[in-house]
């Protein structure tokens, strides 16, 4: 009996990856979830920065999972060295557009939010970075795209004359048609957007993003993670859910952090922790 060419032909070796996170539930959850697909393996799990560089060193994966907020050694701050090694894509509850940007000019191959994927688009984003192919969450999308647009940058050389014409309304007389007036509707439009570019362009100074001061709150990993969700406007329900904890866990931690940012609200924590509120001072980033 004659076999074809391709029935000797072995299946490819499935993908190795290590989980980096610091709450065992949300690695455990990876793991099983990942343990599940034939085509993917996970060699390790690493609770900071420091574990998923030795794991990685160990292992050799073809992907690390990497959380951004991590005790010891940051997620951010072992991306350089993590990066030399695999395909890493930050797996975080960190919204920030400026991690975003960082994690991101240090190497990262994706960055993908909790709450914005679903199990079958992890996957997919796991295969298609190990394969070069970035893959974004909406909210990482939307602040490196707001970064394009807000940051100071000189014009940029572009091919064969592109972006040199000038435009100009057609002469609509031509064709032997009046000229169409500019619409009510796009003024209106335009009213509404100036001061929504005037007022997102603030806090940019030098062509950089202007980050607030958190480090004087003094907030531990898990608080400032809690802080980010309360600030993004979930309540306390919604937050239970997203860190895998009981709604008490939730308000006990948001009493401290009241107690640390000297808040008295919810509105008035977010406003400190984003450094929108008066005399909260921001640095440079």
């Amino acid at each position: 009996m004659m076999t074809t060419p391709f029935e000797n032909v072995p299946p490819p070796a499935p993908l190795r990856v290590v989980v980096a996170d610091d709450n065992p539930v949300v690695r455990a959850g990876l793991t099983a979830l990942l343990t599940g697909r034939e085509d993917i393996t996970v060699v390790a799990e690493a609770a900071d920065g420091r574990e998923a560089c030795a794991a990685a060193h160990t292992h050799r994966p073809d992907v690390v999972l990497l959380d951004v907020r991590m005790p010891n050694v940051d997620g951010i701050s072992a991306l350089p060295y993590l990066v030399g090694i695999a395909q890493v894509v930050m797996l975080t509850y960190s919204r920030e557009s400026e991690i975003v940007q960082e994690a991101l000019r240090r190497g990262a191959g994706g960055y993908l939010v909790h709450g914005e994927f679903t199990a079958d688009q992890l996957v997919s984003a796991i295969r298609d970075i190990k394969e070069g192919r970035a893959h974004f969450t909406s909210t990482a999308a939307d602040a490196l795209l707001a970064q394009l647009r807000q940051r100071a940058q000189p014009e940029c050389t572009l091919p064969d004359g592109l972006g040199a014409a000038t435009a100009t309304r057609p002469d609509y007389r031509r064709f032997g048609r009046p000229t169409p007036p500019i619409s009510s509707t796009s003024a209106e439009n335009l009213s509404r957007l100036q001061p929504t570019v005037a007022q997102s362009s603030s806090g940019w100074a030098s062509g950089r993003p202007a980050a607030p001061d958190r480090s004087r709150y003094r907030l531990s990993a898990r608080e400032a993670e809690i802080m980010d969700l309360i600030a993004s406007g979930m309540n306390n329900q919604q937050i239970a859910a997203t860190c895998f904890i009981s709604e008490k866990t939730v308000k006990n931690h948001i009493n401290r952090i009241f107690a640390k940012l000297h808040s008295t609200s919810r509105s008035e924590a977010a406003a400190k922790w984003l450094g929108t509120a008066p005399g909260s001072g921001r640095g440079t980033g």
